[in-house]
Formats: C-alpha cells, structure tokens, sequence
C-alpha cells in the first residue's frame, strides 16, 4: 500500500525553483491611467504556428484582470535594464520608464527584444493565470541579456556563436 505524499510548501517550491535561471521581462499594456508594465520571469514561448507566447500572472498582482482581456508586449530585458526590472516589480525610484509607442500596446524604449501580442486564451493556474498570447508583432537587439537566479539578477553575455540555426 503506497502513502499519499504531501505537496511541497510554496516557501520549498519557490526555493527550488530559484535555481532556474531564466531571463527577465517587463510585460506592458496599456493601464487605466496610462502605459503599465510588471515584472515577470515566467515567460515563455508556445507554439510557432500559431504563433504563441505563454505568461503567468499572479491572481493577486494589481496588473492581472488588465492583462487577461487587452493587447501586452514582453519587453526583454538587457543586462543594462536592471533598475527597470526593479521598477517595475515595486522598487521605488530605481527607474523611470522610457516609453515607445507599439501598434497594440506601449513598450519600453530599447529592450533586448520585444514581442507584442494580442489575448488568445487563458487557463486557470492555481494562483496565477496563465495567458497565452498570440504574436503580432516583434523585434530585438544585439547585447547581453538580464538574468535572474538564486533570487538574484545576473547578466549572460551575447556569444559570438549561437546556436540560431538549431532550433
């Protein structure tokens, strides 16, 4: 007879899951005030044709019922866009935010890269959402990207020899 395991904690899952290093974005829409953006490091890409990106959204964040239903654009970071990283997940005054005007949603100014997406569904996530968006615009950039590990930034030099033509 087996035993029934328990879940981990969310303080344990979080832990574990800081060893992930991922890269570092700043999801921006258009607010009720004007341009808005938050941080976040669960992103993703989904599906090439269509073409999809995934993002996850906290139940609780400010930015979540804004996000299901209107256009967003996943700046990536570069590794001289730290502050604004911090802006944008609630540190005050460590940046203030360059606007560009995207042709659905507003985006900040020079990111590594930027894809600009229209709603396409959503999924219930536990306590995040998860939104998928379809790609309707997109641009990047040569330089060395933002990182995020160990609940803390790093930076991950450009390689002269990527592996593009791979995938």
């Amino acid at each position: 007879m087996s035993e029934a395991l328990a879940p981990p904690s969310p303080a344990a899952l979080r832990a574990c899951m800081a060893r992930f290093a991922t890269g570092v974005t700043v999801v921006t829409y258009d607010g009720d005030t004007g341009p808005r953006g938050v941080t976040m490091n669960s992103f993703t890409s989904a599906s090439a044709d269509p073409p999809l990106v995934l993002i996850s959204v906290a139940r609780r964040a400010r930015c979540h019922d804004q996000l299901l239903d209107r256009p967003f654009c996943v700046n990536i970071l570069g590794a001289e866009q730290e502050a604004l990283a911090r802006q944008f997940a609630g540190v005050e005054g460590a940046a203030e935010p360059r606007w560009t005007s995207g042709v659905r949603a507003p985006r900040l100014d020079n990111p590594l890269a930027w894809v600009e997406c229209e709603p396409w569904r959503s999924y219930d996530g536990g306590d995040h959402t998860l939104v998928l968006g379809r790609v309707t615009g997109l641009g990047h950039r040569d330089g060395d990207a933002l990182t995020y590990a160990w609940s803390r930034f790093g930076v991950l030099t450009e390689s002269a020899d990527g592996i593009e033509h791979l995938f």
